[in-house]
């Protein structure tokens, strides 16, 4: 499956959009407070088809304007719900919880309720006319800067931070896009100081670190924010420009990981890294390694390795690759992290601290079956 992600434009209408998902709110809260109560009255859990007929009940008694929203919709709410549930009881996650109004951003329709033609997407709600309930269709044109390929499984429409609207489109198309062999292995060692990576072959690739460069602007505007009245519509402009500037901050880092992660996969047929211990390094450089997001590159290289057709690979997290010679395989016990070049004591050969870690992670990775 592969979904796609299309910006919808700013029109008058589209404040029928959030007028549904604060709607698809209270059903969230109504069926979270719900399960509570039966669990405080005795009573079992109630499953996905449980929750579905006690909304045909509601719609019928207290709840006539739930027949408003779409009932596709309804029912992927229910989905989210039950298999939060269930995670839970298979002890895989905490305990479900009702998310605040500002922080409910989508809503889902599978099969019906939308119509898709070039760069328009038609929605259809439920309108009640003189005690009658007829369609009402209201259009919505999105920025279709590239085409969708496969069978469309179902559409999300989501909210941001910034009072945005994006259509995500889910498909069944299956990325496949083998690129030509080149025969060439690489190691890549992770760092803090002289790069973000190092390469096996010598390379050293250094980082943008966004969320550094903006940290000025941020404190700028985090300022300003606590001296207007909370509320306000100045404090509510300065909530936006907040969230503008920290998506932007994710969009630099996220671009930058996706074309570091395709010039690897288009040099080399093997790529080995290697296994951080993130939380650790939270405690020592916490906001400088959350800027780095060693995490997100490795999960976004996997998901590159896989589409290309190249072999990915992660030696373990203790395994020994910066303390040992590449040439000789001396231990040198006494390396720190202060050392960046180093000699080794047995064979003479002079090392770049993260070159020397790197050639090992690949020699490691190699030797993995």
């Amino acid at each position: 499956m592969k979904t796609y992600k299309y910006k919808i434009y700013n029109q008058s209408n589209t404040i029928r959009i959030g007028n549904l998902l604060d709607d698809m709110w209270q059903v969230h809260e109504y069926f979270h407070k719900w399960q509570d109560q039966r669990y405080k009255d005795g009573l079992s859990y109630a499953n996905y088809a449980a929750m579905c007929q006690h909304v045909k009940d509601l719609k019928r008694s207290t709840h006539p304007h739930w027949q408003s929203l779409p009932s596709q919709a309804i029912q992927a709410e229910l989905e989210r719900i039950d298999n939060a549930y269930q995670r839970f009881f298979k002890k895989l996650g905490g305990k479900p919880h009702i998310k605040p109004r500002h922080k409910f951003k989508s809503v889902t329709l599978k099969q019906t309720g939308y119509k898709l033609t070039n760069n328009r997407i038609t929605l259809t709600f439920r309108k009640s006319d003189k005690g009658k309930w007829r369609f009402d269709k209201v259009p919505y044109t999105f920025h279709k800067h590239r085409q969708w390929h496969g069978s469309i499984s179902r559409i999300t429409i989501k909210r941001d931070t910034c009072g945005n609207y994006w259509l995500c489109i889910t498909t069944s198309y299956t990325d496949f896009r083998p690129l030509p062999a080149t025969g060439k292995s690489v190691g890549a060692d992770f760092g803090m100081k002289d790069a973000y990576l190092t390469l096996s072959t010598g390379e050293k690739i250094q980082h943008r670190q966004p969320l550094k460069q903006s940290l000025d602007k941020l404190r700028s505007l985090n300022k300003e924010l606590s001296r207007k009245m909370k509320g306000s519509n100045r404090w509510w402009w300065c909530v936006r420009q907040l969230a503008r500037l920290y998506r932007k901050i994710a969009n630099q880092r996220n671009d930058f990981h996706w074309q570091l992660a395709s010039k690897l996969c288009k040099k080399f047929d093997t790529i080995v890294l290697e296994t951080l211990n993130l939380e650790g390094m939270k405690r020592l450089w916490g906001r400088k390694v959350s800027d780095l997001a060693f995490y997100q590159f490795v999960e976004i290289l996997k998901y590159k390795c896989q589409k290309h057709k190249r072999l990915f690979k992660q030696v373990g997290q203790w395994t020994a690759t910066t303390k040992p010679c590449s040439d000789c395989g001396y231990h040198n016990e006494t390396l720190t992290l202060k050392d960046r070049q180093w000699r080794c004591p047995a064979c003479g050969s002079h090392h770049d601290r993260d070159i020397n870690a790197a050639i090992n992670i690949l020699r490691a990775g190699i030797a993995v079956p």
